[in-house]
């Protein structure tokens, strides 16, 4: 029985991702990488301490660490204030609320990060809890976060349901236990999401199917 939905944030109830990797970009070039739009958002939606080493293998822990940090400074001062919410967001968490279900949101973003994006979302009065990378060794494709947001409501994760926007969500979903519903807002190709239960385009269109996208997506 479906009880819990997980939602990731960048790429999901917000458009982000972009804005990441133009953050990424020139986090990297500061230490001297100068690497593609395209190999940069392939690994988007993991958190830095995945991210990185898939860039730059055989980097050392200091210079990924660095790396990391520069991505960090440069979107919280420059970028996050120009992120926006997807249409639909705000309504989907509050639907799935009015429903019963849990709500939770499982993001690799830094706790500050994530702290804007409920304001900006409007949906702290809306939230059961919230994990971030600071709450765990881990980022997505590992299921920490996903496991560490069942772990916080009382939730078994076969009761819970994802909704993310790359593989790594669903990744993370699957070797948590979890199912996971996929949208294409964040850019990845339906090929990239295929394991997941179901696509839609973005969080509205999961909203306007929501009895057949969420509440019929976990069997009883």
């Amino acid at each position: 029985m479906l009880k819990a939905i997980l939602f990731d944030v960048d790429g999901t109830l917000v458009d982000s991702n972009d804005l990441h990797v133009t953050a990424w970009q020139r986090a990297f070039a500061a230490v001297g990488a100068d690497l593609d739009r395209g190999a940069i958002h392939h690994q988007i939606g993991k958190g830095g301490d995945n991210l990185v080493p898939a860039l730059l293998p055989g980097a050392s822990r200091s210079l990924r660490e660095r790396v990391d940090e520069e991505h960090g400074r440069i979107f919280q001062r420059e970028m996050m204030a120009a992120v926006m919410p997807f249409p639909g967001a705000h309504d989907l968490v509050a639907r799935c609320r009015d429903s019963g279900l849990v709500t939770v949101l499982a993001s690799s973003s830094s706790r500050r990060e994530l702290d804007h994006y409920i304001d900006l979302l409007g949906i702290a009065g809306l939230l059961d809890a919230t994990t971030s990378r600071d709450d765990v060794e881990r980022t997505k494709p590992c299921p920490d976060i996903f496991e560490t947001a069942a772990r916080k409501t009382g939730v078994w994760t076969a009761e819970a349901l994802v909704i993310g926007d790359t593989p790594y969500d669903v990744m993370a979903a699957g070797q948590g236990g979890m199912g996971a519903l996929a949208v294409r807002s964040g850019g990845f190709s339906d090929a990239e999401l295929a394991d997941s239960l179901g696509i839609y385009d973005d969080v509205a269109d999961v909203l306007a199917h929501f009895d057949q996208a969420v509440l019929a997506a976990v069997p009883a």
